[in-house]
């Protein structure tokens, strides 16, 4: 087997954010396999830092700051007619370290981590290439399309040049990955395309990083104290916390007075620290480690209305032994039991009865809790999800089609 070419639009390391924490745990599996090369944007300067920590699993480490400007994104989009999500992550200097490493290296595979990354490879028969959308992006800016406005309208602009991209990329690849069977399955329906080629690579967690001994974080308040964890300019979570903020947590508050709401993330918009002026409400920004938030929470609540994929965060804290409230959407493509290793339901004021029922009853939450764990330890693992990694490697190209 030869090398492989790893393409990432973020570096993926720190593992602090779920598409990060997807691609540095897929980045040490595939070094286990063959040398590999990573080339990816850095848009956190912070991350530079980290090149060293790459290093020790990689072959060669080449991040290339980028700072993507949206309207440059979309103004070009526009002209050309591609997607802004592709033209945000197009960087010559990027492609020009592409060539480089193809020259100078046998790379036998390439694997883009993202679709937007499919734009750097080269048009080859001579490797294999697995391409990694880990989620349906043009879903999710279909599904903002249905929104009215000039905003409606770009999202469905979005959808349709970005649908086009994907379809092109995975039409090229050998194996289009998703995060989920749900996920797969909507691309499948979307592209005509079969299981040979549209795949399932799930996401994991790493079980002794997240576990029920960590230590909490002392919270102010005697609580209780509900918990969302997530990247706060992201906006689905926006949408989650201010819709749980405003329409079920103001329920929740009338039966315990000292129940505190902690939105723990980092580059929370002016829309999510406006919520902090809520009552109860408190938006932390960025911490060291959402671990110790997560330990201390009563409840872990995922309210999710739109959401694409498998969400870490729901992992994260069923390994940590917590309840969860999730909607169906954060729930979607896990698989546990509603009920007996989650609480699912959806509404603000399902969500409220739901958080006062389980907030009224410790043993309950326990039970939920070891359930959850139990789950994750028996399915979650990340060296369990992560093992067709090895037949996508090694196994014989499929017949390419023509984009």
């Amino acid at each position: 087997m030869g090398e492989t070419l790893f393409l990432a639009h973020r570096v993926p390391f720190p593992p602090n954010r779920g598409d990060k924490m997807r691609s540095w745990n897929v980045l040490k599996a595939l070094a286990k396999h063959a040398p590999v090369h990573v080339v990816a944007l850095c848009d956190d300067p912070a991350d530079l830092e980290h090149t060293g920590v790459i290093d020790g699993v990689a072959t060669s480490t080449v991040l290339i700051p980028h700072r993507a400007s949206k309207l440059s994104a979309m103004a070009r989009a526009l002209g050309t007619g591609g997607s802004a999500s592709v033209h945000a992550c197009r960087s010559i200097t990027l492609a020009a370290r592409v060539s480089e490493v193809m020259a100078q290296h046998p790379i036998a595979c390439i694997y883009a981590f993202s679709g937007q990354m499919a734009q750097y490879v080269p048009e080859s028969d001579r490797h294999r290439f697995i391409m990694d959308f880990v989620d349906m992006d043009s879903a999710k800016f279909a599904a903002w399309g249905k929104a009215g406005g000039l905003g409606g309208f770009a999202n469905r602009f979005e959808a349709r040049r970005l649908f086009a991209h994907e379809l092109a990329a995975a039409r090229r690849a050998d194996a289009a990955l998703f995060v989920s069977e749900d996920e797969a399955r909507l691309f499948r329906d979307a592209t005509g395309l079969d299981a040979a080629k549209v795949r399932v690579l799930e996401n994991g967690i790493d079980l002794a990083r997240y576990h029920p001994g960590h230590p909490a974080a002392p919270l102010d308040g005697a609580g209780p104290h509900l918990i969302f964890t997530g990247q706060m300019d992201y906006a689905p979570n926006v949408e989650a916390v201010a819709m749980f903020a405003n329409e079920a947590f103001p329920a929740i508050r009338a039966t315990h007075a000292d129940a505190r709401f902690w939105i723990v993330g980092r580059a929370p918009t002016p829309a999510v620290q406006a919520l902090g002026r809520l009552p109860g409400v408190y938006v932390t920004g960025e911490v060291a480690d959402t671990r110790d938030w997560i330990a201390a929470a009563d409840l872990v609540v995922a309210p999710l209305l739109l959401a694409r994929g498998i969400q870490n965060k729901v992992l994260e804290a069923m390994a940590m032994g917590k309840a969860v409230l999730a909607t169906p959407a954060a729930a979607e493509g896990i698989d546990a039991q509603p009920g007996q290793e989650l609480i699912v339901t959806d509404g603000a004021a399902a969500l409220a009865d739901a958080a006062l029922a389980l907030l009224a009853d410790a043993q309950a939450r326990a039970k939920l809790g070891k359930a959850a764990r139990a789950r994750m330890e028996a399915r979650y693992g990340w060296q369990a999800v992560l093992a067709p990694l090895a037949e996508l490697l090694g196994s014989k190209p499929a017949q390419r089609v023509a984009a």
